[in-house]
């Protein structure tokens, strides 16, 4: 068959493995792969020499990444997290949009663009992109944190934002032209639209809530995995495309709600494992079709213009939202964060611009700012966020809002365990009944919630970042146990653990015999492989029948 013959599976082929290869540099250069995944994208974008991807395929190809990663999100953020966070994510989302699109307006301005143009390139860079913001979050496994509830509440509101936006900007479109279009009509097609978006959120809370974990059960109850991750899949994507078609809200809206909803069943832990393979490699796409649509020209013919527009997201966005967050009373630590996740733009943006230019409301250069914008602010993040954790102080729970700045803990003897999962918290359980001074490092809300109740000392943070295990006072303790699953990360902590504390007894977890060797040679004096473990007890319960 010929190349013209098969252009998805061109698109995918090119994309994942132009992706790998220069996501593979990345890493050796200690950069965010995100960077590579974006330059991958340049290579095979249209402005640029060589094979050309379909650029339509692989903007539909990242909207499936965007859903499954909201559907993932949703899974672990329940309706209580959402209506404890809308204190802070209604009005702070709506105040950074308007100061956001102020500065846009005002850019606009300089740039010789009317008042229009100018209104909607500032909401094109008011909004955050899902896919930035959730893989930043997880990545530093803040995602189940209060803070990571609130950026994804933020994010929620920012979206229900611009589902308003596309209705009103074609109707602005429509009064600029002269036809006219009577106050009433512009009234009514905003009932219209925030009905649609109730409707389906009552549609979701009140039904959705009740069908889809029924039907997750019955699907689970015919022992079948392949018709549970078949599930998972159709309501992840189901959910999200009904939404777009029958309420006109975004697919990841939709994707987000259908998660929230299922979350409720016991089984989410198990769905968000089936649906974690298909979520990053689609991820991935949305990355490379971000750089598929920059015309790097852009960089020489309007240099002032593309700094003015990152200026904006990173800066502007940056200190808006700090200054919402602390004007509400939380600590610096969370209006950084906040401030951190939201520096970036992304597929709303690009949809919004893209409105803009084909209702000849805002010129094509718009397009090329915002794109390189969205690049430049990606590449960016990540050192927002290191720069935050320099600048944050490490938290403990319990301690009062009013001083973040925590003194480790002064136990000493006592044992570190790094995890609070099904195996960290058993480890734990019988900790507090022996009686046995234990610390533990978590940043999951309900993993800290149930460690307190244990009587553990609970130190929110990602025990591989740098302070975490010094706050744990690893150098005075007796041993460390690393409970997470993740050989990579678990790796970190033993390396670490090792250097700070020679004499250490450091036990470990691992899931196969790479990952055993691996925590061997970083110093683990013991590391416990579930499945070795198994076959032993069986082989002993042979051994003692005898023959």
């Amino acid at each position: 068959m010929s190349e013209h013959q098969t252009p998805l599976i061109a698109t995918i082929a090119a994309g994942l493995m132009l992706a790998f290869l220069f996501g593979l540099a990345a890493n050796r250069l200690r950069v965010q792969p995100i960077v590579g995944y974006l330059l991958a994208g340049v290579v095979v974008g249209p402005f640029t020499p060589g094979f050309t991807a379909d650029l339509p395929l692989a903007a539909e190809l990242a909207e499936i990444g965007v859903i499954l990663l909201m559907f993932g999100v949703g899974l672990h953020f329940s309706l209580k997290d959402l209506l404890s966070v809308a204190r802070i994510a209604v009005p702070g989302a709506i105040g950074q949009i308007a100061v956001a699109t102020a500065m846009g307006v005002g850019l606009a301005h300089l740039l010789g663009w009317p008042l229009p143009a100018g209104l909607v390139f500032g909401l094109a860079l008011s909004v955050a992109s899902t896919v930035v913001l959730v893989r930043a979050l997880q990545d530093r496994h803040m995602l189940d944190t209060d803070r990571g509830r609130i950026a994804v509440g933020w994010l929620v509101v920012e979206d229900l934002a611009m589902v308003l936006a596309l209705v009103l900007v074609p109707a602005a479109a429509v009064i600029m032209s002269g036809d006219g279009v009577p106050p009433s009509r512009m009234a009514f097609l905003l009932l219209v639209t925030l009905a649609k978006v109730s409707a389906f959120v009552a549609l979701m809370l009140l039904v959705g809530r009740r069908v889809i974990p029924w039907l997750m059960h019955h699907v689970a109850h015919t022992g079948s995995r392949e018709l549970f991750r078949l599930a998972v899949y159709a309501i992840a994507l189901g959910v999200a495309f009904g939404a777009a078609k029958l309420f006109g809200v975004s697919f990841a809206l939709g994707a987000f709600f259908a998660g929230m909803v299922m979350g409720e069943s016991e089984l989410s832990q198990q769905a968000t494992e089936e649906a974690m393979p298909l979520r990053d490699a689609f991820a991935v796409l949305f990355f490379v079709s971000v750089g598929m649509l920059l015309n790097p020209v852009v960089f020489v013919d309007a240099p002032l213009a593309v700094l003015g527009t990152v200026a904006i997201i990173v800066l502007g966005k940056s200190v808006a939202a700090w200054l919402i967050v602390r004007a509400f009373g939380y600590p610096n630590a969370t209006a950084l964060t906040i401030s951190a996740s939201l520096a970036q733009i992304g597929e709303f943006s690009f949809i919004l611009i893209g409105l803009g230019i084909s209702l000849a409301l805002v010129p094509s250069d718009a397009q090329n700012l915002v794109l390189a914008g969205a690049i430049v602010s990606i590449v960016l993040n990540p050192m927002m966020f290191g720069l935050v954790e320099r600048l944050r102080p490490v938290e403990r729970l319990g301690e009062p809002k009013q001083t973040p700045s925590i003194v480790p803990t002064t136990r000493a003897g006592h044992t570190v365990l790094v995890g609070y999962g099904r195996v960290g918290s058993y480890v734990g359980a019988v900790l507090a009944g022996s009686g046995d001074s234990f610390v533990v490092i978590e940043t999951g809300q309900r993993a800290v919630e149930q460690a307190q109740r244990d009587g553990a000392e609970v130190i929110v943070g990602n025990a591989a970042a740098p302070g975490i295990l010094a706050a744990s006072n690893i150098a005075g303790a007796q041993r460390i146990v690393v409970t997470i699953p993740e050989a990579f990360e678990a790796g970190q902590v033993v390396e670490q653990a090792r250097a700070a504390n020679p004499s250490l007894e450091i036990l470990a977890r691992a899931h196969s015999d790479a990952a055993v060797e691996h925590l061997d040679k970083l110093g683990a004096d013991l590391v416990v492989s579930g499945e070795r473990e198994i076959a032993e007890r069986m082989l002993d319960r042979i051994r003692d029948k005898g023959p």
